[in-house]
């Protein structure tokens, strides 16, 4: 078997899903959702049998604000888990209110779920989230014209750095400077109307 040709049914499958919504005039709504499905009978370290099924169930709520991408409010819900003690984490994202998604984010969330301080798996669809609002962000934002003399500089802390395309310096990047810099010029050669 090559590594292109998958078995015929998989052992294990990972959902993520991610929404995201208008809230108000200046915020989004991030839904993610995360699931664990298992195809066959499992066995816990003590020998007790599970039988398939979903063994993890979590959802998250973002309200995110879009001028800056700041988290203002995060709710979890963890409909399955494996172990009840795995509820004690329910509240492990609280501390990321008020935090902007940007640069560091992704190392913060990975540090907050380590050592024993939190959940990997909401911290993966936490992640997962974070990316996705960012381009949540920029469809409701490009659903208008775009102003990029006024949305220009917001464009540039999101986008720059977070991959290769977007690299400081790259092509994409200058292109977006070249066009912010265009339209301030086009501003200030335009009359004022009395």
């Amino acid at each position: 078997m090559t590594f292109k040709e998958a078995p015929p049914s998989p052992v294990h499958r990972r959902s993520i899903e991610v929404e995201t919504f208008e809230h108000g005039a200046t915020s989004l709504l991030v839904v993610g959702r995360l699931r664990d499905n298992r195809f066959n009978e499992t066995r816990s370290f003590g020998g007790t049998v599970f039988p398939p099924g979903i063994v993890h169930d979590m959802i998250i709520r973002l309200i995110v604000r879009r001028s800056d991408m700041t988290i203002e409010s995060i709710d979890v819900e963890m409909p399955r888990t494996p172990r009840d003690e795995c509820l004690e984490a329910q509240n492990s994202l609280d501390l990321f209110r008020g935090t902007r998604i940007e640069r560091g984010f992704t190392d913060r969330v990975r540090a907050s779920a380590g050592k024993g301080r939190g959940c990997t798996h909401l911290a993966s669809l936490f992640l997962a989230m974070g990316s996705a609002a960012v381009q949540g962000a920029w469809s409701a934002m490009a659903e208008r014209p775009l102003r990029l003399k006024d949305t220009g500089e917001a464009a540039c802390a999101l986008l720059e750095d977070t991959c290769l395309v977007w690299r400081s310096g790259g092509p994409a990047m200058k292109q977006l400077l070249e066009r912010i810099d265009q339209d301030k010029a086009l501003d200030d050669e335009r009359p004022v109307r009395k």
